[in-house]
């Protein structure tokens, strides 16, 4: 896995938009700073990385980022009923694995 993409998963979850502007701007830039493609291993690290919200459309940026690896990836399980809108996002786009 790449450094840029272990900084990014290092610090967790994005924040919530309760989270201050510096905070936010930093998690911008470390995705910014993860080159496309992602490699399968580095998107299902960063599907570990959503948080409560869209963090003012930074979870999408997210997303985008991961949709970048090759062929579907689709996470290890079908997420439940208590997983979060992300997740859940992510495995209708990535398809069921089938």
């Amino acid at each position: 896995m790449r450094p840029e993409v272990r900084t990014f998963t290092a610090d967790g979850p994005l924040p919530g938009q309760d989270a201050d502007e510096e905070e936010i701007a930093r998690r911008v830039g470390q995705i910014e700073a993860v080159s496309a493609p992602v490699t399968p291993d580095e998107a299902r690290a960063l599907a570990a990385c959503f948080g409560p919200d869209d963090c003012y459309g930074v979870a999408w940026s997210l997303l985008h980022l991961i949709e970048t690896a090759p062929g579907p990836v689709p996470p290890v399980t079908r997420p439940g009923p208590d997983a979060d809108d992300w997740r859940h996002t992510l495995w209708n786009r990535w398809g069921d694995g089938s």
